[in-house]
């Protein structure tokens, strides 16, 4: 649906100044780019967990992370998420891959859990389906930036 380059530029746009990233086949096709610039450091981590803790740790020594990871990556760093977001109160920006969204038929669990995890955890979300939508990643985050709190990213991912 975007480039890496797209996706990069949004980056940019924003102040990012690193991507903490565990990629997937989708979100994995912009990793060149994300190597590629000058505007934000890519930093890989093993685990989706790592990846939330490390955008802590970057966000307390005052730089502008923005973590990437698939939706499952999502369900196996809970704890980590609640701790960073709502114990030490830090507001983190993500862009979270929604796996199988655009699959009509797809019977992935993935794809009925997602919404209504983001929503257990009271997170203000914008669902980014179709290219026309890419201002909006922008956009999102920035207002959640203006109320203090952490913006999520969902990205619709499948054929489409």
């Amino acid at each position: 649906m975007f480039t890496g380059q797209q996706i990069a530029a949004s980056f940019a746009e924003l102040g990012v100044t690193h991507v903490v990233y565990l990629p997937d086949s989708t979100l994995g096709t912009w990793e060149a780019e994300f190597s590629r610039s000058t505007q934000f450091e890519l930093v890989r981590v093993c685990r989706e967990g790592e990846a939330w803790v490390v955008a802590a740790g970057l966000h307390l020594g005052g730089q502008r992370p923005i973590v990437v990871i698939q939706s499952t990556g999502l369900f196996e760093s809970g704890d980590a998420l609640r701790n960073v977001l709502y114990d030490l109160k830090l507001p983190l920006w993500s862009l979270i891959g929604y796996r199988s969204y655009l699959l009509p038929n797809s019977t992935d669990s993935a794809k009925r859990f997602c919404e209504p995890i983001l929503k257990a955890w009271d997170l203000d979300y914008a669902l980014i389906e179709r290219p026309d939508q890419l201002p909006q990643i922008v956009g999102h985050l920035r207002a959640c930036a203006e109320q203090g709190k952490p913006g999520v990213v969902l990205f619709a991912e499948g054929k489409g």
